[in-house]
């Protein structure tokens, strides 16, 4: 039996995970994640009722029913970092056993559907209309330090990095696929490949006082293709939550309002709305499941 070690399972003295600080009984099955902690609540309010509500940090989770159907959402801030540590931790409330400190072995899969902002890449795509990730493009590096590659799509992260010669001493980018069965119920959107950066300012291309080292990023993007799969947009967060998402048997998709257009330039001129549309598509389509 393989006991995992304090340090490595990071409980509090209330048997909660330390940095989302629930208990098992505290989520559900069906999970939407947010990255900003007030979107929480413009979700939750859309709850028939609430049952929990906790909160550490920028972790905060509601959970309560929609339709009849329990649903939890929680904000996850920003960035693939803090991915790595929700999805881990998610995972453990389900499929680890706090008091014995050992794995199930019974798996429970979970449905994880991220709803987040981004900026759009193809000239085409409107501003306040949604993208869903058909496939995740990381250059974050966080599937480099799992040893679990079996479902990174090699092909197609092999043509991206001849396509757009990608730098050497950069980390290896890496491209996932969504759940399948997540991914048709909402296959009447845009879809195509989703971005994921390390950063806001040059990981994504922008230039403020310091020069991007590589030139021309979003553009080399734009004119990616792959089996008429084309990079739609870019945002922060989605290759994280497929690679480990999917690596731990759970069901994982994002969804995407875009706020701005990085080619056309254009802005959302009220982005909150088109967020809270989103997540009103997403409750009804999710509360069928």
């Amino acid at each position: 039996m393989n006991i995992i070690p304090d340090t490595e399972l990071i409980l509090t003295k209330e048997n909660r995970i330390y940095h989302l600080n629930l208990k098992k009984e505290e989520i559900s099955d069906n999970i939407i994640l947010v990255g900003a902690p007030e979107r929480v609540e413009i979700i939750s309010n859309m709850f028939d009722n609430i049952n929990y509500k906790i909160s550490h940090r920028e972790f905060i989770t509601h959970t309560g029913t929609y339709k009849g159907k329990n649903i939890s959402v929680i904000s996850t801030g920003i960035g693939t970092d803090n991915i790595d540590i929700v999805i881990n931790e998610l995972d453990a409330l389900v499929n680890i056993n706090f008091d014995t400190r050992t794995v199930n072995k019974d798996k429970k899969s979970l449905n994880i559907i991220r709803l987040g902002t981004s900026g759009a890449l193809q000239n085409n795509i409107d501003v306040d209309t949604f993208v869903t990730s058909s496939y995740a493009l990381g250059l974050d590096n966080i599937a480099h330090f799992y040893k679990c590659d079996v479902l990174i799509e090699k092909e197609i992260t092999k043509s991206y990095i001849k396509h757009t010669n990608w730098p050497k001493n950069f980390s290896s980018p890496y491209i996932i696929k969504a759940s399948n069965n997540l991914l048709q119920l909402f296959s009447d959107l845009n879809t195509g490949i989703t971005a994921t950066a390390p950063g806001f300012y040059a990981p994504q291309g922008r230039e403020l006082r310091l020069t991007p080292s590589i030139k021309d990023l979003n553009q080399n993007m734009s004119s990616f293709e792959y089996n008429q799969y084309k990079i739609k947009n870019f945002e922060m967060e989605t290759s994280a939550l497929y690679f480990l998402g999917r690596n731990l048997g759970h069901k994982t998709l994002s969804i995407c309002a875009i706020i701005g257009n990085r080619l056309t330039k254009k802005y959302s001129k009220n982005y909150r709305k088109t967020v809270k549309k989103m997540a009103e598509l997403t409750l009804n389509r999710l509360s069928k499941i």
